[in-house]
């Protein structure tokens, strides 16, 4: 499965996102990111990539990440909404107006969306569970 059309809306209409990895010691770190959809992938790259944890981890061997991208539509009546998604990173090369610059792609393994039409929150909203295959 892939994902929804009402995802994918949501992936584009969003900038920014957190994404978790691992250290060589185990130690989980999350930063704010900004992220790229293909309609497959999403992408992480930013200023110099290179030297950040998050590359290091990925570079160390330690692939698996999670990505959140969320926000609150409306806080009174209160209508938070987000897509998590577990998947694998690879370091890349990816094509930009100013050359080929370092990112992470990321191929989607497992992902939940909840509420990303923005209705308030209530006590019967479902939560999308999807199983992505590579």
């Amino acid at each position: 499965m892939s994902f929804s059309e009402e995802e994918i809306a949501y992936m584009r209409s969003q900038r920014l996102a957190r994404i978790a990895t691992v250290g060589p010691d185990g130690q989980p770190d999350v930063s704010p990111v900004g992220f790229e959809f293909d309609g497959t992938h999403l992408y992480v790259g930013g200023g110099d990539p290179a030297k950040t944890r998050k590359f290091r981890n990925v570079r160390a061997g330690h692939t698996k990440i999670a990505i959140v991208i969320d926000d609150v539509a409306c806080t009174d009546p209160w209508s938070p909404r987000y897509l998590r998604v577990y998947g694998d990173a690879e370091l890349v090369e990816r094509p930009s107006g100013a050359g080929a610059r370092p990112c992470m792609k990321i191929t989607p393994l497992l992902s939940w969306s909840c509420n990303l039409d923005g209705r308030p929150l209530t006590g019967d909203r479902q939560v999308r569970r999807t199983v992505h295959t590579p």
